[in-house]
């Protein structure tokens, strides 16, 4: 089961930093996102979602691709391209994975202008590892579905700031 974690922040761009740091960390095998999403608020309180995959461009090129190759076998491959890109990217379009686009933009809504919330799905992690690289990225813990120990301590590695190099903390 995922769990799912909402770090809202004060700066517009430090949620989307975060979250470039998690999808390293994803590279490295640390974490498994099912999903991180960025809401920004802007200064004239819009709120604009910034999903991790854009559900749009992959169905239309899935929906091109299996378009083209029906298309082939009709003799008709350029027909079935356009038809098949374009059902794609609306079914890409209509279909939503992940965390509920309507609660991203109500919450991040509650927020003051000029802020941005974190959404994130993690299926599982190497808490250790991943909580060392957050260290002092700031933000405030809003909601979770972790336990209160593991988003007390999550909290407190958000708050706490790394030490310098050769010190002890």
């Amino acid at each position: 089961m995922s769990n799912l974690i909402v770090v809202a922040y004060d700066d517009p761009f430090r949620a989307e930093e975060v979250r470039t740091k998690l999808r390293k960390l994803q590279q490295d095998y640390l974490i498994d996102l099912e999903d991180a999403v960025v809401a920004v608020k802007d200064g004239n309180g819009k709120v604009k979602l910034h999903q991790m995959y854009s559900l749009t461009a992959s169905g239309a090129l899935s929906g091109g691709f299996w378009g083209t190759l029906i298309g082939l076998i009709f003799m008709n491959p350029l027909l079935g391209l356009a038809v098949g890109a374009g059902a794609g990217a609306v079914s890409g379009a209509l279909a939503d994975v992940g965390i509920n686009d309507d609660f991203m933009k109500d919450l991040a809504a509650t927020f003051k202008n000029d802020s941005s919330v974190l959404f994130v799905l993690v299926r599982k992690a190497t808490p250790d590892k991943v909580l060392e690289q957050l260290q002092g990225t700031g933000g405030k813990v809003i909601k979770t579905s972790l336990t209160h120990d593991e988003e007390a301590k999550l909290q407190a590695v958000l708050d706490n700031a790394q030490a310098p190099a050769g010190e002890e903390s």
